[in-house]
């Protein structure tokens, strides 16, 4: 018996062990009937791809290379930043019913590289333009031609083009159940040096403000670790490690709607687009300096050589 069917023997149905945690996490959160509350049933237009970085879901979460628990209490993503991208790259962006000429699609790059079935080793590959990502030039495009016409795609608008672009590959390996590690490792494919934000994020997807028998859970910092506490999930510790000598930075905020931004309600933050408005519009206040939260991200930040 080999090491893989070991692990499978010992995931039973009253022990999920290795499958506690897996890569559970959804690519796309927004716009799904999970997350409909509208009248007529139109989940597109009621939870479009603009609000999902600063509305909390009910139901799930939703990132790049996504890992969880079962049951998507606390979970761990990839966002990343270009320094040219008017917001970060937390989950995939696609087109919606109506804004697609063959209907709703995913418009990016990304490979499903290796899995075991426990979960105990995996590995995908997500290709991140140095460009601006042509978010509007997609929906425009894709919205003009008809239904005959073939679909326009990212590698269409010439992001990739001279291989401007990054590979970024995300591995998880558990040791045993509930020690896992999580590696990023960056390429640039390009000719010339360009910037690039790591930032690992740890998320507790909120349940306390749809049932106020759930506690709050809590993400703090403590001597450079950062200690994850939830009632039911119960205490884990997470570490940061960047290349030397850089040292990821924890930032905390909170995985709640900013009703500021999406409906112009008087309201402080920090809230769940909090890291958005600290990176890219220089909001230093919009992240939480007391050093906890919902919602924490180590961000290091890198010129990558060619």
């Amino acid at each position: 018996m080999n090491s893989e069917k070991q692990r499978l023997a010992e995931c039973t149905r009253k022990s999920p062990a290795w499958k506690k945690w897996g890569p559970y996490l959804s690519e796309r959160q927004w716009g799904t009937v999970r997350e409909d509350y509208s009248r007529d049933g139109t989940a597109w237009e009621y939870f479009p791809h603009d609000h999902a970085r600063s509305r909390a879901y009910r139901w799930g979460e939703d990132g790049i290379a996504g890992f969880s628990d079962a049951r998507q209490t606390l979970c761990l993503s990839l966002a990343l930043w270009n320094e040219r991208d008017p917001i970060l790259k937390e989950r995939l962006f696609g087109l919606t019913n109506s804004e697609g000429n063959h209907g709703e699609d995913v418009k990016e790059l990304y490979y499903y590289l290796d899995a075991t079935p426990t979960h105990s080793y995996l590995r995908m590959l997500y290709k991140y333009p140095q460009s601006a990502f042509p978010y509007a030039e997609l929906v425009a495009e894709n919205h003009r031609r008809e239904m005959a016409a073939t679909e326009y795609e990212l590698l269409d608008t010439g992001v990739f083009d001279e291989d401007r672009y990054f590979d970024v590959f995300v591995e998880y390996a558990q040791a045993q159940p509930d020690d896992i590690v999580m590696r990023i490792t960056a390429h640039n494919r390009g000719q010339s040096p360009a910037p690039l934000h790591l930032m690992p994020q740890l998320t507790f997807r909120n349940t306390w403000s749809w049932d106020t028998g759930n506690d709050k859970p809590e993400l703090r910092s403590t001597q450079g670790a950062l200690v994850a506490e939830h009632g039911a999930l119960g205490t884990y510790h997470c570490r940061a490690q960047g290349v030397p000598p850089l040292t990821p930075q924890w930032l905390f905020a909170e995985n709640e709607t900013n009703v500021r931004r999406l409906y112009g309600s008087p309201a402080n933050g920090p809230f769940k687009d909090a890291f958005h408005e600290y990176f890219i519009d220089g909001r230093t206040e919009s992240v939480s300096a007391v050093g906890k939260g919902t919602k924490a991200l180590a961000h290091t930040r890198y010129d990558v050589p060619a």
